[in-house]
């Protein structure tokens, strides 16, 4: 079955009483049992939920895995990953990744004993040089946030059975439809479902999958044990959004290309990222593991920071906005915004600069956005 049809019915079979042919909404804390220790595959709706079920069956099918976990966010899905790991744990990072995702590891799994060592994404190399006998997990975001890198997945999965460590993916960037993790040897894959599934700018929630059994059951009794689950409502707001993935990513390329290709060539553009462009460093193994490069750019305005507020002030439809992945087209500020937890010695590190803006690119018309980075840019 291809991809728009998955999208559209696995997991989302007619109502079996009404006929309905959209999943129901099931607003309920709690189920009937028929007798004492007999339900109906239901009890109580932290641990299941009808309307959470089809959306987890959804989420599998469109990662090609078997089993999907939906949470109440991005990093409640990657918190829930991470408590695989005990004291003492070792994980190994890439530089280049979501400012919260750094701060969670920082902050807070670093309290829990499970320390992190980041290393530069663009040499393959030093993700086995920074392997320890206790690392127990690689955490990747292809393409990253912000700088818009690709990693090359089934080299850090050859590296991850060597050691015997498990290999997790957030692919929420690239989304469903353009990559697909466990196809080249993931363990894992995470998404913020608020972004690209959603894809309405109208939710917060969180989805992992696996094909592991075993990691399925642990990660499934750790959902049901933290509890971060989405409502009913938003899981239905995600199936919603997954039926129509397929032709909103395919709207995001096309005008993010267009808009790349454009930004690329304007004078008071000083650099542009994005993986579709051949100038892009890591062009070609976009080309080999995605099946499209996205609807994200990042770009470095020439001047300084007096240039990129005026070029934030003169935009209309580009809405400086935190998030991604939405209908709409939104610009962030990474420095400030993404990524303001990290001191500015780490993001100059990092090569997040302050004239460092990020696009998310909508469905609008491509014209009326070139018109609009036109304008700004004047």
């Amino acid at each position: 079955m291809k991809f728009e049809t998955k999208a559209i019915h696995e997991g989302q079979q007619s109502d079996p009483q009404t006929g309905a042919v959209i999943v129901p909404i099931y607003l309920t804390s709690t189920y009937e049992q028929e007798a004492i220790g007999q339900h109906k595959g239901y009890e109580y709706s932290r641990t299941g939920n009808p309307t959470r079920t089809a959306l987890e069956a959804s989420l599998a099918s469109i990662e090609n895995g078997k089993y999907g976990l939906a949470f109440a966010s991005g990093l409640a899905a990657t918190t829930t990953v991470l408590s695989l790991l005990k004291n003492g744990a070792h994980i190994v990072a890439g530089d280049d990744l979501y400012g919260g995702t750094y701060r969670l590891l920082e902050q807070v799994v670093k309290n829990w004993g499970v320390t992190t060592t980041y290393v530069d994404i663009d040499h393959i190399d030093d993700w086995e040089n920074a392997v320890q006998p206790n690392t127990k997990l690689i955490w990747i975001e292809t393409p990253t946030n912000p700088l818009l890198k690709i990693i090359d997945i089934a080299a850090l999965a050859n590296i991850a059975r060597k050691h015997n460590i498990l290999l997790v993916v957030d692919n929420t960037f690239a989304s469903s439809y353009f990559q697909r993790p466990l196809d080249l040897g993931a363990d894992i894959v995470v998404h913020s479902t608020t972004k690209y599934l959603g894809g309405h700018s109208d939710i917060i929630g969180g989805a992992v999958v696996t094909s592991n059994e075993k990691l399925y059951n642990q990660l499934k009794f750790y959902q049901n044990a933290i509890g971060a689950i989405p409502s009913p409502f938003d899981s239905w707001l995600v199936l919603r959004g997954i039926k129509t993935l397929a032709v909103r990513m395919r709207e995001h390329e096309k005008n993010a290309f267009f808009l790349a290709k454009f930004l690329a060539q304007h004078p008071k553009v000083e650099r542009i990222y994005y993986p579709g462009l051949p100038s892009h460093e890591q062009h070609q193994l976009a080309k080999l593991q995605m099946s499209g490069f996205g609807g994200m750019i990042s770009l470095e305005l020439k001047g300084d920071f007096t240039d990129v507020e005026r070029f934030v002030s003169r935009l209309k439809l580009f809405l400086l906005a935190e998030s991604l992945g939405g209908v709409e087209s939104l610009l962030c500020y990474p420095a400030k915004m993404t990524h303001g937890s990290l001191s500015e010695a780490e993001r100059m590190q990092r090569g997040i600069k302050d004239n460092l803006l990020r696009l998310s690119v909508g469905i609008e018309h491509q014209i009326d956005l070139q018109k609009d980075l036109e304008n700004a840019l004047s």
